[in-house]
């Protein structure tokens, strides 16, 4: 049964179950003076009958109200008188108190603890709260931190959420040692919270990072434990058994191992040990690329990394022809039919007749994209590609446009197989390592066309970020959101936790070309075409161009005046070589 009275808010008693013990935010009373000054107590405070028998009134929940009413000078205010049977229903005070202020965290801690004695679940009070169950079970945790600690807390000194994690995961008995050592001092009122947790973490592993299933863990004897601060739609289950986590992880692999994989073992620094000499690819592994296989000692993830070998010594004298004593010896004495200058004619006319067809002769579309995709295969093109068989390219052209051509020697034209040799063909031509397979200008203009940054992977990593200047890093971390703290160590291990769900790529890695590199790439290799009407191209000198040292191609000498010396239009080619690098 309730009642409305006007008292003197001065001759109200504080409860000594009161859920505030820790001070509320200043501005927050300031803006509750201001309220109550203007229009006055919008909802009356509730008060119980004093068990003494007297007249006195004891606030349930109100009392920043009451304080604040005394302080603007209200001489009575109005009241809602409740019996103590009502008072006790703690779920009121608790509402009451949340949806003003925010409790301190132990406050909300104690209150369900509170509401838990008087008969309240957990499902039932995070519904009568708006909350989750995940948010009452996380509060009680707070039942695992000792109580000297948790003093400490309700006087606003709270660890931050990680911390608390680290702190709630240790037992009693861990937590006095440790507390003995870093409690707070007369003169550093503040706890070292960062100390604390050091002192206390453990290495845990992560299910997440676990490839095994419940078998293997139940052999290994692993328990897990459920991690309540990671977000709901994440596993945030753990284990602080790093030997049996290990032990089950690399039976796992041993039983999945790839094709072409191996098993490695791990640095001090917890990278892959390659085989020697061998190279690591960072792209997407290729069909002649090996993969190695290794368990992060630091996380327990198991993860791979692409690499090639050295191609075989014999293999590279075989492919650049060194060792042709067998080919000599397999060589007719006998003279030819046609001597080696009769081939030279032989050649030039040849030569000759192709460039004219190709200058006039009509040539469906399909037929054009078969024929240039088989120019690459010319014995006089050099790609030198990203394919650790590098030695004998052409060799690998071959076999890749081998496809266009049929049994009887005509063309394939059918639409899927042309598009499909030519990306593979594309794939095995165009780069953008940093070594002497860059195509340069050339492959970021493909790469820019046909949307190849939308298939970078996450940079966001240690490895990748240990390579950025201190400049770099700090500029990726205020991209980010995220802080930029004293030790570079200390913000890139940020990043790395920032990154570890997004996507990072930082903007060089982009495929993109500038205004001013294409208008570079473009003039360089533009021709001057205001001689004659159609002059002969020949291979002339090198030039340097964005992406390094280019073809030009100019006319000749010898040209000068063919329109008159050819007045019905007639070219004549002379034979050039196609360099492509």
């Amino acid at each position: 049964m309730m009642e409305l009275k006007r008292v003197d808010p001065r001759s109200l008693l504080e409860s000594p179950d009161k859920l505030r013990s820790s001070r509320s935010n200043p501005q927050s009373d300031a803006l509750l003076l201001a309220s109550i000054t203007a229009v006055g107590i919008v909802q009356p405070p509730v008060v119980f009958e004093a068990d003494d028998g007297g007249n006195g009134y004891v606030i349930n929940f109100g009392h920043r109200r009451v304080a604040q009413a005394i302080i603007a000078g209200h001489d009575l205010i109005d009241v809602i008188v409740v019996t103590r049977r009502e008072a006790d229903h703690g779920m009121s005070a608790f509402a009451e108190n949340i949806v003003r202020e925010p409790l301190n965290p132990v406050d909300q801690w104690r209150a369900i603890e509170r509401l838990a004695a008087l008969g309240w679940t957990e499902e039932s009070i995070a519904m009568a709260l708006a909350t989750h169950v995940r948010q009452v079970k996380k509060l009680r945790l707070l039942a695992n931190v000792l109580p000297a600690m948790l003093d400490q807390m309700a006087k606003g000194d709270m660890p931050n959420e990680s911390q608390l994690r680290t702190i709630t995961s240790a037992s009693h008995g861990e937590q006095s040692e440790v507390w003995k050592r870093f409690k707070p001092k007369k003169a550093s009122p503040q706890v070292a919270w960062h100390e604390v947790t050091r002192a206390l973490s453990k290495q845990k592993m992560e299910a997440k990072h676990a490839r095994f299933g419940d078998d293997l863990a139940a052999a290994y004897g692993i328990v897990w434990l459920e991690d309540l601060f990671v977000p709901a739609d994440e596993d945030g289950r753990f284990t602080h058994d790093v030997e049996g986590f290990f032990g089950a992880q690399r039976e796992w692999l041993a039983n999945n191992l790839p094709e072409r994989g191996s098993v490695m073992e791990c640095d001090q620094w917890g990278q892959p040990k390659l085989p020697p000499k061998a190279e690591r690819a960072y792209g997407s592994p290729d069909t002649d690329h090996h993969t190695g296989w290794f368990i992060n000692e630091r996380t327990g993830e198991v993860s791979s990394v692409a690499y090639r070998l050295p191609e075989p010594k014999k293999a590279r004298i075989a492919a650049n022809g060194d060792d042709n004593s067998d080919g000599m010896a397999a060589q007719s004495r006998e003279r030819p039919d046609v001597t080696q200058k009769g081939q030279a004619i032989i050649g030039d006319l040849r030569t000759n007749a192709l460039h004219e067809a190709l200058e006039r002769a009509p040539i469906e579309d399909d037929c054009l994209l078969a024929l240039t995709l088989i120019t690459f295969a010319s014995l006089n093109v050099n790609v030198v590609s990203t394919s650790p068989n590098n030695y004998h390219s052409q060799s690998t052209l071959a076999r890749l446009v081998a496809g266009l051509i049929t049994d009887d020697g005509t063309l394939n034209l059918q639409r899927d197989i042309l598009q499909k040799t030519a990306r593979s063909v594309l794939r095995h031509v165009l780069s953008c390592q940093v070594n002497r397979t860059n195509s340069g200008v050339a492959a970021l203009m493909v790469g820019q066309v046909i949307g190849a940054n939308s298939f970078l992977p996450n940079m966001g990593n240690d490895e990748f970020l240990s390579c950025l200047s201190r400049t770099a890093l700090e500029g990726a971390a205020k991209s980010a959101s995220v802080p930029v703290l004293q030790k570079v160590k200390d913000t890139r291990a940020s990043l790395v936790k920032c990154f570890a769900d997004t996507e990072f790529v930082h903007p060089s890695a982009l495929l993109a070309v500038t205004q001013e590199e294409l208008a570079s790439w473009i003039g360089g290799n533009e021709q001057d075409w205001s001689g004659a009407e159609e002059s002969e191209l020949e291979v002339g000198s090198e030039e340097a161009s964005a992406d390094g040292p280019i073809t030009s191609v100019e006319p000749s000498a010898d040209e000068a005046g063919a329109e008159d010396d050819n007045p019905e239009g007639e070219v004549d080619y002379e034979p050039y070589a196609i360099a492509a690098e």
